[in-house]
C-alpha cells in the first residue's frame, strides 16, 4: 500500500493505492479539506494516517490497543507531574477507563469521537463507587476527558493518529454549586462549639486565613515567623488515595505571606507550647515532625479527618452544615462585605487569576456594586 497527495481546487487529498482482497488494484482519493498554502506537512500527515487507517482495517498485527497506549503514556507522563496528580490520573485510569477499552479490544488507530462519545455516554450513567450514591459527577467525566485527550495528543504528535478526536467530545454540563458560608456570628458560634477540640485551632487559622485543607495541614514551624509575625503558606498535605505531604503550593499564587493578628499568634504560640510538653510527656514515643497542627503523641492528622470530623461537630452542636473547604468561602464573603475588592480578595485566596474569583465570589460583590451605585447617583442627580 502506498500514496501521495494530489491538488484539486487549491486543495490537498490523499490518493492511496492499494491491492484488495482479491487482488485487484484500487485507488481512492480522500479529501483533506486543507488548503494548499502552508498545509503541505498536515496534509501529508493525514496521507499517512489513512494509509495506517487502511492497513489497520486489513491487519492489527503492528498496531497497539488503545488501552495499552494509555498505559504507556501513564508511564511517561509519571516523572513529569506532580504526585497527587498522577495517582489521581492512574487511580481513574484503572478504575474506570482502561476496564471499558480492555473488555472492547479497540485499536489506538480505530479510535474515532464516536467510539469516545459512546465512551462517555455510558460513563455519564455509571454508578459511584465511593462516596454517596448517585451517578458520576460532571467533573469526573472531565477528568477522564483529560486524560484520554492528552493521550491522544502525543500520539498526534508521534504521527500515530492525524487528529484528537476527544476535541470534539461533549460531556454533561456540570451543575453550578452554590457555596455555603457563615457570617461573623456563626463563626462565632462555632469557635465557641469547637473550644478544646482537637480542630479548634484548625478551623480558627482557616476561616481567618481562608486556606484550603492542604494549606492549613501544611503550616510547618519555618512558615511562622514569631518576631514579624508572618505566616508563609509554602507546603502542603493532599489527599488521594495516600496522603502526600509536599514542600510546594497549588501554584505560585498559592504561595502568600499573613500578617499574625494577636489571636493568630496566641493560637501559634499556644501550638508550640502544646508541642514541648507533650514530647516530655510522650518521650521516646513522640513522633517528631516539623508540622504545627497533629495530635498530642505527634502523629499528623489526616486530611480526610478533618473532613469528617468537622461534619460531626457541626451536627453535635447544631449548626448549620457546611463543608471545611467552605471556611474559606466565609472568609471571601466577610472580606467582600467589609468593602474589599475582588482583587483584594484573588490575592488574599491566592487565586491564579481574578476570573476565577470572580466566578465563585462575583454574587457576593453584588453589594459593594450597589453601594457605588447608589453613591455615584446621589452625587450627579
Amino acid at each position: 500500500m502506498n500514496g501521495n497527495l494530489q491538488v484539486k481546487n487549491g486543495k490537498y487529498y490523499a490518493v492511496v493505492s492499494y491491492s484488495d482482497t482479491s487482488g485487484k488494484y484500487r485507488r481512492q482519493w480522500f479529501p483533506t479539506g486543507l488548503e494548499t498554502k502552508g498545509n503541505k506537512c498536515k496534509a501529508e500527515r493525514f496521507l499517512r494516517q489513512k494509509i495506517r487507517e487502511l492497513e489497520g482495517k486489513r491487519d492489527h498485527s503492528d498496531g497497539i490497543l488503545f488501552s495499552d497506549y494509555i498505559r504507556k503514556w501513564l508511564v511517561r507522563k509519571q516523572p513529569k507531574v506532580e504526585e497527587v496528580t498522577f495517582i489521581g490520573y492512574s487511580n481513574m485510569a484503572r478504575v474506570r477507563i482502561l476496564p471499558y477499552f480492555d473488555s472492547k479490544g479497540y485499536y489506538l488507530q480505530d479510535i474515532n469521537r464516536a467510539i469516545l462519545q459512546e465512551f462517555f455516554d455510558h460513563m455519564a450513567q455509571a454508578d459511584r463507587l465511593d462516596g454517596p450514591k448517585g451517578k458520576l459527577s460532571a467533573k469526573s467525566l472531565q477528568r477522564m476527558k483529560n486524560i484520554i485527550s492528552q493521550s491522544l495528543k502525543d500520539a498526534v504528535k508521534e504521527d500515530l493518529i492525524f487528529s484528537n478526536p476527544c476535541d470534539y467530545i461533549e460531556l454533561p454540563k456540570a451543575e453550578r454549586h452554590e457555596a455555603s458560608f457563615y457570617n461573623a456570628d456563626q463563626l462565632k458560634a462555632l469557635f465557641k462549639a469547637v473550644e478544646g477540640d482537637v480542630l479548634e485551632p484548625i478551623i480558627k487559622i482557616a476561616a481567618l486565613y481562608g486556606l484550603r485543607r492542604s494549606e492549613v495541614l501544611g503550616i510547618k514551624w519555618d512558615s511562622i515567623d514569631f518576631a514579624a509575625r508572618r505566616l508563609t503558606i509554602k507546603h502542603t498535605v493532599l489527599q488521594s488515595k495516600v496522603v502526600i505531604y509536599s514542600d510546594k503550593t497549588k501554584n505560585s499564587s498559592s504561595r502568600r505571606s499573613f500578617y499574625l493578628s494577636d489571636e493568630a499568634l496566641a493560637i501559634f504560640k499556644k501550638a508550640k507550647a502544646d508541642e514541648e510538653e507533650n514530647r516530655k510527656l510522650f518521650g521516646s514515643s513522640y513522633i517528631e515532625s516539623d508540622y504545627v497542627f497533629k495530635w498530642d503523641t505527634g502523629k499528623l492528622i489526616r486530611p480526610d479527618y478533618i473532613s469528617y470530623h468537622f461534619r460531626a461537630l457541626l451536627k453535635k452542636h447544631g449548626l448549620p452544615k457546611i463543608r471545611f473547604h467552605e471556611l474559606r468561602h466565609s472568609c471571601a464573603s466577610m472580606l467582600l462585605d467589609s468593602g474589599f475588592t475582588l482583587k483584594d480578595v484573588q490575592e488574599y485566596m491566592g487565586h491564579a487569576d481574578i476570573q476565577m474569583t470572580a466566578n465563585i465570589y462575583g454574587h457576593l460583590d453584588q453589594g459593594r456594586k450597589d453601594m457605588l451605585s447608589n453613591s455615584l447617583s446621589e452625587r450627579i442627580f
